[in-house]
């Protein structure tokens, strides 16, 4: 049996609701905070390529994966759907222009940024992260105007003394941590 097999039916009544219009959609999808990351790979002659991406989540811990939802067409998903392998840098809060820099059509934006090449996987990793995780290629799902890329986490690093870069409602944020109550922080 195939897992979707197991899956529930979706009710007939659903597939003829109506859509929301994009700036509805736009609107609703911007009061989502959300981390900002660049996701990174090569070419197969090894040339850099990367771009901004707001979607990313992460999707199960056994086995490791996250995705990142990618819109078509894309020079950057080509590149790590041959290549097999990418990187999701998690940007730190200082970082909104290296954001807009990988958002452009600017031809070598690794010029202008501090990266290093993975070892294991031959990805650019940024240096103005608040993490990296390097992930292979698990699967590929079609999705609207979108393809959503699965990455199995094969490597990482976490930098603890940084605060990550958000998005929400057209405008970078920074964020602060609110201490828990009653209680130690983990």
């Amino acid at each position: 049996m195939t897992p979707q097999a197991s899956l529930p039916r979706i009710g007939q009544d659903a597939a003829t609701l109506p859509s929301v219009d994009g700036a509805l959609f736009r609107t609703l999808m911007g009061s989502l905070m959300s981390g900002v990351s660049i996701l990174t790979t090569a070419r197969a002659d090894n040339t850099p390529m990367g771009m901004t991406c707001s979607a990313v989540c992460s999707v199960s811990q056994e086995p490791p994966l996250l995705l990142a939802c990618v819109q078509t067409p894309s020079s950057t998903l080509d590149a790590i759907t041959d290549r097999g392998s990418f990187a999701v840098n998690f940007l730190d809060a200082e970082s909104n222009g290296i954001s807009d820099l990988f958002a452009s059509r600017v031809p070598d934006k690794f010029a202008q940024v501090e990266w290093c090449l993975s070892e294991l996987t031959g990805t650019p990793l940024l240096g103005s992260s608040v993490a990296h995780a390097e992930c292979a290629v698990h699967g590929l799902v079609e999705a609207g105007d979108h393809i959503v890329v699965l990455g199995r986490i094969v490597a990482g690093e976490a930098r603890p003394d940084r605060f990550p870069l958000g998005y929400w409602r057209g405008c970078y944020t920074r964020t602060l941590r609110i201490p828990r109550r009653g209680g130690k922080r983990r």
